[in-house]
């Protein structure tokens, strides 16, 4: 089956999808009737679809979704959704996130967003009107600072930091539903090792390690802890840490005023020489010209 890949990049260039506000890491989405003429697609990003009319389902990874009024999808990055149907009625406004937005966004309350979409794969909630009318409201707050963006030296950050206040309310709201439910035992020996993996890398100050030293810390081999991430998540081990030493990085160099060498010895670098090629790598610059470049465009 042909697969679309819908990205930031093919969802900001598709003129028949009515965006209501995009950047470098976030796409609103306010219709997406679009995607009922699509039988497949690979979504590449981080999602969140709260359904406010109608009615809206398809299969997330082969397993059957069906969204109605007043349920909110959440939906990981890289999963294939297929078969789409929709009710002529339906309304349902889209956010999507890259990972590192997201992970901006959380922090530490990121875990819970693991937790919901790896270990328990709870893709759709129901939430109360109160909760809908929070989330209408915000959303007409939104609308007006997309309609205002150019007017505004601080428009991006405000949005942003709007759009915070939308996560952190839904992890609020997943938070309460996760101390209701339990999962059944059967699950609780398949997730354990996955779930201790995550709580782990939350949990310590110093993320960059080898897949080695956290299979140590949880007393289970390299091997089967790659594999489990991999069959959990679709990401590696080292995925996972990669991505977590790079938030830190990000945070430090962004929002602190600690030296380069203060950073490299807070994350466990070995020396600044090895800090500067990681970030090079992954960010294709320095340290110093990441920093300044963040500093350019608050």
């Amino acid at each position: 089956m042909l697969q679309e890949e819908i990205s930031l990049q093919t969802l900001t260039d598709n003129e028949d999808i009515q965006i209501g506000y995009s950047d470098s890491d976030i796409v609103i989405i306010d219709s997406i009737q679009k995607f009922a003429e699509i039988s497949a697609a690979h979504v590449s990003m981080n999602a969140i679809a709260i359904c406010t009319q109608g009615k809206v389902q398809g299969t997330l990874n082969g397993q059957a979704i069906e969204l109605h009024k007043n349920q909110v999808a959440i939906v990981p990055q890289n999963v294939i959704i297929a078969d789409p149907m929709f009710s002529p009625d339906l309304d349902l406004k889209a956010m999507f996130f890259t990972n590192r937005i997201l992970q901006s966004f959380l922090r530490e309350k990121m875990n819970i967003w693991n937790d919901v979409v790896y270990v328990r794969r709870m893709h759709v909630i129901t939430i109360q009107n109160d909760d809908l009318l929070f989330y209408t409201h915000l959303y007409e707050l939104l609308s007006l600072c997309f309609a205002n963006k150019n007017s505004n030296p601080f428009s991006t950050d405000i949005i942003q930091s709007l759009l915070r206040s939308a996560v952190l309310g839904l992890c609020g709201a997943l938070k309460n539903r996760m101390l209701t439910d339990s999962i059944s035992l059967d699950m609780q020996a398949t997730n354990n090792h996955f779930q201790r993996f995550l709580d782990l890398l939350h949990a310590v100050d110093v993320k960059h390690h080898s897949v080695e030293w956290y299979a140590n810390e949880l007393c289970i081999s390299p091997k089967y802890l790659s594999a489990l991430c991999k069959k959990r998540s679709g990401k590696t081990a080292n995925e996972w840490i990669t991505e977590h030493v790079l938030e830190d990085i990000r945070y430090y160099l962004r929002q602190t005023d600690y030296s380069i060498t203060q950073i490299c010895d807070r994350l466990g670098f070995p020396n600044p020489s090895f800090f500067n090629r990681f970030v090079k790598k992954h960010f294709g610059m320095t340290p110093m010209r990441y920093r300044q470049q963040g500093t350019t465009t608050s």
